[in-house]
């Protein structure tokens, strides 16, 4: 079960959390390149700087990501660093001027959740200090870091000067550990990406959730298996019914408490894996899917249109070869 730490009372979390719910990301600064990042603590020496709820843009500076930090007497440790070198060095100098003078100042070390370029672009504002991820992770990292350096310039413009692919540099293994009084557990889980890492702090019942949690927003499926993301859902999902967190910091969209993200992104994940296997059944061709209307429950989330064509035209061959499979080998079984 999760405590408060040092002490410090639930109730005073909960109005603490009220307001980081009610605050939104700052709008960025077009002229002076300025992120404005703004801290915002969530439990006892936690604190996340949330991303808009939207599209990469120019007009957000790319900034869509929920980056955090866990300050303690042994150094602060950094979750994500962002869409840019720009974004690191903005990162680091609000962690700087936030953790209180009691606490360590200094980066102990970094850590990306996943592969996708704005958890890991912004490593270069952190040469002196370790960056760790999965090992899978860093495979991919590597491989397709060129590749997301280029699509980033063309989305970002002048965000991403200077900015070079940057992976983690060593592999991480799961499991818990002790940094500065806070009882932190790294957990291995799929289907987001192939290497998808969650932390939780059972010190303050807050879990770092990754790319398997959205909230407000349509998930993004650039690397995904649905049946692999729906189980570890299910599995997180069980963690917050067990009392084991309850505070969840998602990928993407508000830091909030039980299974809000979950529920929601679960939601999605069904019903497009429903969507694309009876549409393949009918035969419809990615024309006819891309056409079909979206449920209205899902009408107000960030990027529905850009992310449900992303997510169609990228896993939608395999559902209709899938079938394709299936219709062949029921016709030779007939015969």
């Amino acid at each position: 079960m999760s405590r408060p730490l040092l002490g410090v009372g639930l109730g005073v979390w909960a109005g603490v959390l009220a307001l980081c719910l009610s605050s939104g990301a700052m709008a960025v600064d077009l002229a002076t390149g300025d992120y404005q990042l703004q801290p915002r603590q969530v439990a006892a020496q936690t604190w996340v700087i949330e991303g808009a709820v939207e599209d990469f843009s120019r007009a957000n500076g790319c900034n869509i990501i929920n980056t955090a930090f866990v300050a303690t007497d042994e150094g602060v440790l950094v979750i994500n660093t962002g869409p840019s070198w720009r974004y690191g060095q903005q990162q680091r100098a609000a962690i700087a001027r936030t953790v209180p003078q009691s606490l360590n100042q200094g980066v102990k070390q970094v850590v990306n959740l996943n592969l996708h370029p704005d958890y890991f672009f912004g490593n270069q504002a952190y040469a002196d200090v370790p960056v760790l991820a999965l090992g899978g992770s860093r495979a991919g990292m590597q491989a397709e870091g060129k590749a997301y350096e280029d699509n980033l310039y063309r989305l970002c413009g002048d965000w991403m000067k200077g900015t070079e692919s940057t992976p983690a540099r060593q592999t991480l293994t799961p499991g818990p550990f002790v940094l500065g009084g806070h009882a932190l557990e790294w957990r291995r889980l799929q289907g987001h990406t192939a290497d998808d890492l969650l932390l939780i702090d059972h010190s303050t019942g807050v879990l770092f959730a990754g790319g398997l949690v959205f909230a407000d927003r349509v998930p993004t499926l650039p690397h995904a298996k649905l049946p692999d993301w729906i189980a570890s859902l299910r599995t997180v999902a069980s963690w917050i019914d067990q009392g084991t967190v309850h505070t969840v910091v998602p990928s993407h969209g508000p830091v909030h408490r039980g299974r809000y993200g979950v529920d929601q992104t679960l939601d999605w994940l069904q019903w497009l894996h429903q969507r694309l296997h009876s549409s393949a059944s009918q035969g419809l061709d990615l024309s006819e899917v891309l056409r079909l209307p979206i449920p209205e429950r899902f009408s107000r989330w960030a990027a529905l249109s850009a992310e449900y064509a992303r997510s169609v035209t990228y896993l939608y061959p395999q559902y209709e070869t899938d079938q394709f499979a299936t219709q062949t080998v029921q016709a030779e079984t007939g015969r």
